[in-house]
């Protein structure tokens, strides 16, 4: 397969040329349609995905039935919890959806088991990768248990917006987003409404005063 790909990634763009062609030899370049269901709890991870365009968004549905939103995994990163469990032998504990359609390198577990043994290199990519989305994750836990629903709406809405300052998305998906019911959602919306921060329409919520949230998600009062 050709190796070009592997530019598209920073750590292993160092990777020396006899394990950059036994990286491009062992893995395969596999695309994904929008909606598909990338992988789910008790699966065996036997491959790890490298995204090279689109997005997996990652979740997790408690014993309530509570979808709980955990991290996304964009071009040019890897999926973090498919690493821990090919590094532990262990099965999925969440669920891996493809948001938009996806290309990606599946990299098998005998490739990236030689890889991890033999290089340096490559183990160091696989280790940042990981270490950084664990900051994240913690991040995560820190902003439900700590910071107020408003705060956490603003940011949420100016990361999920599009170029024409709309986020496609109902108060049930927002919800799911932030750990949190769809009412809780629907009040601060219209908290934000009121302030002419937003508009709403069916599906889809406009953003028509980014200053006022960007202040809201930067404030000093997001804690207590």
């Amino acid at each position: 397969m050709d190796a070009t790909w592997i530019d598209n990634f920073k750590g292993l763009s160092r990777l020396p040329d006899d394990l950059r062609a036994a990286l491009a030899a062992g893995s395969q370049i596999v695309s994904v349609p929008a909606g598909t269901q990338v992988f789910a709890p008790g699966q065996t991870a036997d491959s790890l995905l490298l995204l090279l365009a689109g997005t997996v968004r990652v979740h997790q549905t408690s014993e309530t039935g509570r979808d709980v939103f955990l991290y996304r995994v964009h071009a040019g990163e890897s999926c973090v919890l498919t690493t821990a469990c090919m590094l532990a032998f262990e099965d999925y504990s969440a669920e891996g959806t493809a948001e938009t359609d996806v290309t990606a390198v599946a990299i098998p577990r005998k490739t990236f088991d030689d890889l991890v043994a033999k290089s340096p290199v490559f183990r160091e990519f696989v280790f940042t990768a990981y270490s950084r989305r664990i900051t994240d994750l913690f991040t995560l836990i820190d902003d439900i248990v700590f910071q107020r629903m408003d705060v956490r709406l603003a940011a949420r809405l100016l990361e999920l917006a599009d170029a024409d300052n709309i986020v496609h998305a109902t108060h049930a998906m927002l919800g799911t987003e932030l750990g949190t019911a769809r009412e809780v959602v629907s009040r601060t919306l219209a908290e934000f409404h009121r302030r002419g921060w937003v508009e709403q329409a069916r599906g889809e919520v406009r953003l028509t005063g980014r200053e006022g949230l960007a202040r809201l998600a930067k404030s000093s009062g997001a804690h207590g």
